[in-house]
């Protein structure tokens, strides 16, 4: 098994350092209802961790909220709350939205409101070791990294001091003894909130706090270290410099980044333009979007571009058709004591495609061709071998659900939005189906075309005739 990483820009054998897997992943500052590029980054998250579990590596998942920033404090002013009730407000829809991704809980979810002690020991300890300075003045004062005093600063971005400076993010401060130096600990400002230091009133820094809340939950030196691409630099450059000076350790064995989801030609953000998972899941199935946001390798960035996500729709239709008329088809066939080859060939395609940094795209590619292969055992019964279809499909529909379970895309047609009808209106259709087989055994065509018109008139109801009876579905 291999995973890309970011920091060697190599795939590499991946060996954890210990049981259980540590992944640390970096979470939302809740500032605005998450968009799409947030989901892509915690859906391919979820995958990952999923997937390790499934190759037998027991995982540590371990993700923050960053509930006090600058821009909460403006979400805050913006909509006349307090900056903690903003937090609260678009945390709880960041739960809501990826409870419907079907993204697993994290073992931890941490808060850097809960942190702030550890914070300010972490400060001092980078202080104590000449790592940290503390501007001169009176009064409430703010703490800086010193990144000259880091001598490997700048090895997970590969850029130079001058590339640093002109690409940056870095924070203006004329009088910090770099540029590239990063705040640790901020002075309070009128009407913001404050914790009391050593240094008087103040709050972290944003690059302090995930150092301080990884080492807390999983220890000095962690596994996996996920993000979007977006955080490299400045972001997890300055975790590494400040955890490695405090530690004299490596901080994290493996750094994962997702590639950024993109709209036109600038990253999907609330600083710009971006597209809310609420109103995405108001239009198309969970399911469906969860599949079209690991239709590609994470790693690579991609465009929102609403067809893409209308075809992936179709695609998960297709599935979720296969496995119903599959399942129609078995019954109740008991599964077989050996699973067949061909079916067995299709798990270890999934799995190298898997093993191979996380390819969902490669490994959704399997499950294509898992889908025709059913297809075309459930669509042509051969006389005199019905019983030994049967046991074939019951085992390509056990490793249908098997790798759809990995990849966590539900086959449950009752989840696509636009299908969902109550049980009244779904028991009068499936009447005029039965109506409808019975004109078509009597050979009465006529009646059977009248029901056909109806079915499609009042319901919009599409019907299909096959070897093995009449499936429905709502246009």
């Amino acid at each position: 098994m291999r995973i890309t990483n970011t920091l060697t820009g190599e795939k590499e054998e991946f060996v954890p350092a210990s049981l259980p897997v540590r992944m640390y992943v970096c979470g939302l500052t809740p500032k605005n209802e998450p968009h799409l590029g947030h989901a892509r980054l915690f859906v391919a998250s979820d995958v990952m961790r999923r997937y390790l579990e499934y190759r037998g590596y027991p995982v540590k998942y371990v993700q923050n909220f960053t509930d006090i920033d600058d821009r909460i404090i403006q979400a805050g002013l913006r909509e006349g709350i307090p900056a903690s009730e903003a937090a609260k407000r678009y945390t709880a829809g960041y739960f809501r939205d990826m409870n419907a991704l079907a993204v697993r809980p994290a073992d931890a979810y941490i808060y850097v409101t809960q942190f702030i002690p550890q914070i300010i020991a972490f400060v001092q300890k980078l202080i104590e070791k000449g790592h940290a300075y503390v501007l001169e003045g009176e009064g409430d004062r703010d703490v800086y990294f010193s990144t000259d005093s880091f001598p490997g600063y700048g090895k997970l971005s590969r850029r130079n001091r001058e590339a640093m400076k002109a690409g940056g993010r870095l924070e203006p401060d004329e009088r910090k003894r770099n540029p590239r130096d990063f705040a640790l600990w901020k002075a309070a400002k009128p009407g913001e909130p404050w914790w009391d230091s050593p240094w008087g009133h103040g709050r972290p820094g944003w690059h302090i706090e995930c150092s301080t809340m990884a080492m807390e939950t999983l220890g000095e030196q962690i596994d996996i270290h996920g993000g979007g691409a977006d955080l490299i630099f400045p972001h997890h450059e300055n975790e590494i410099a400040q955890s490695e000076s405090l530690t004299g350790k490596p901080f994290a064995r493996y750094w994962v980044h997702t590639g950024l989801l993109q709209m036109a030609e600038e990253k999907m953000a609330h600083s710009g333009i971006f597209v809310t998972v609420k109103s995405a899941l108001e239009v198309t199935p969970a399911p469906a979007l969860r599949l079209y946001l690991l239709s590609q390798s994470y790693r690579t960035p991609f465009t929102y571009l609403p067809e893409q996500v209308g075809a992936a729709v179709k695609r998960w239709h297709r599935w979720v058709e296969t496995r119903q008329a599959a399942a129609r088809f078995v019954g109740d066939t008991p599964a077989l004591e050996r699973e067949p080859e061909e079916f067995t060939h299709y798990r270890e395609e999934f799995i190298a495609a898997m093993d191979d940094d996380f390819n969902t795209s490669a490994g959704m590619a399997v499950v294509d061709t898992l889908v025709r292969r059913l297809n075309e055992i459930t669509g042509k019964p051969v006389p005199g071998k019905e019983r030994e279809q049967r046991e074939l499909a019951r085992a390509g529909l056990a490793v249908l659900d098997e790798l759809t379970g990995i990849l966590g895309i539900a086959l449950d047609p009752a989840l696509d939005i636009h299908r969902t009808i109550d049980g009244a209106t779904r028991a009068e259709i499936e009447t005029l189906i039965d109506a409808r087989t019975k004109a078509r055994q009597a050979r009465n065509w006529q009646e059977a075309d009248r029901i056909r018109e109806e079915l499609d008139e009042r319901f919009g109801v599409i019907v299909k005739d096959g070897p093995t009876g009449s499936t429905w579905e709502l246009k």
